[in-house]
């Protein structure tokens, strides 16, 4: 059981794997108040960075699940090295359907809300992890601006316009769900630019590396055509955030 190679290939120097840079992960966590001993749980937590940071910087507590192994060996690396590995830890699981097996304050999923077949299905997984007014955070792509074709809306890796919802959209969905929204923060243009740009040199410097492999025709297309596809299409129609909720 781990991530497809495709993935931390493309990912191999990223510490956030979303397109959500340091500072913003920085201005959630002062945003949410935390404080010390805050129990956390991250679903598909990748390489940890917001476990890890927020335990050096907030004094929080927490558990990690992520499918890929390579992104966990970073994840306690980086725990290590920011001096929280007695606060947090990394569980190598399939996060979807995985429950705390204590109550947290804090239940998380940002940007893989496939774990719980979609954004309805998630919070309801979070929540079976979550206290009794505690918060739920979820990370969530949604259209910044209405796709005028096909194009666009492939070019932005969906299949249908109706995959995604416009901001405000996302917004009531959350509400009709049962849910306040009590804080957000949103990706920019910079932070797609930042999330998907490094890609493009882990990737040359893999195809210089390993010219033989299977994968290597796969990803110098990818890397040929992903340039314009992320220009064109992706940093100009795609908006992503996180959001905390309460329950009503």
């Amino acid at each position: 059981m781990d991530l497809p190679r495709m993935f931390t290939i493309r990912e191999s120097t990223h510490r956030i794997h979303n397109p959500f840079t340091e500072e913003k992960l920085a201005v959630l966590g002062q945003a949410l108040r935390l404080t010390p001993g805050t129990s956390m749980l991250d679903l598909a937590c990748g390489s940890g960075e917001m476990l890890c940071t927020w335990a050096r910087d907030h004094g929080l507590a927490g558990t990690g699940v992520d499918i890929s192994r390579e992104f966990l060996a970073k994840a306690r690396a980086r725990a290590d090295e920011l001096g929280v590995s007695d606060r947090v830890s990394f569980v190598h699981a399939d996060a979807t359907g995985y429950v705390a097996h204590r109550p947290v304050e804090i239940a998380a999923c940002i940007g893989a809300t496939w774990v719980g077949g979609g954004v309805a299905g998630t919070v309801e997984l979070l929540r079976r992890s979550l206290t009794p007014g505690g918060l739920l955070l979820l990370g969530e792509p949604y259209w910044r601006l209405d796709p005028p074709d096909q194009a666009t809306v492939e070019g932005c890796q969906a299949t249908d316009r109706d995959e995604l919802l416009p901001l405000a959209g996302l917004v009531e969905s959350f509400g009709e769900l049962g849910y306040d929204v009590v804080e957000m923060v949103l990706a920019d243009q910079d932070s797609w630019d930042r999330y998907v740009a490094p890609q493009w040199l882990n990737i040359r410097r893999w195809l210089d590396e390993n010219p033989g492999d299977e994968l290597a025709g796969e990803l110098r297309i990818e890397l040929a055509t992903g340039v314009v596809r992320h220009v064109r299409y992706q940093r100009e129609y795609l908006g992503w955030g996180v959001f905390a909720l309460m329950a009503r």
